[in-house]
């Protein structure tokens, strides 16, 4: 089991591309941070060259499923030096144990870094219980 299986069992960090519902050709797994507080999950993908039209967002109960399509193409003519990143759409696949309000994802892309907040189902959130 891995440290952030531990950490945070409700997620499994994998992607699919097999099932998938991109065009053919590569995918990336794209950078991604996960932090959690007592109301939600927060997540954080960074998806360099990816607009917000080239954005899909999937929520279910069973996952989170994210597609970036970068939008940038290499002008005619152009000789590349080199290239930090691999010239390939995204995908993230974040499997959950229906721990998600998926009716309440919120998120917002800004400079392509995504920011998307996951509250907790109110089943799972913590409870001050009173002494009668």
């Amino acid at each position: 089991m891995s440290i952030f299986n531990t950490i945070v069992p409700s997620f499994n960090r994998t992607a699919s591309p097999a099932d998938s519902s991109h065009e053919s050709g590569p995918v990336i797994k794209p950078f991604h941070r996960i932090t959690e507080t007592t109301e939600a999950y927060g997540l954080t993908v960074h998806l360099a060259g990816v607009e917000r039209g080239g954005l899909e967002i999937t929520a279910d109960q069973d996952a989170l499923r994210i597609t970036g399509r970068r939008t940038w193409r290499q002008p005619e003519g152009w000789t590349q030096l080199h290239r930090e990143s691999a010239d390939a759409n995204y995908e993230l696949v974040l499997e959950h144990d229906h721990t998600i309000d998926v009716d309440k994802v919120h998120a917002e892309l800004k400079d392509g870094v995504l920011r998307v907040s996951l509250p907790k189902t109110e089943a799972i959130k913590p409870r001050k219980i009173t002494l009668s």
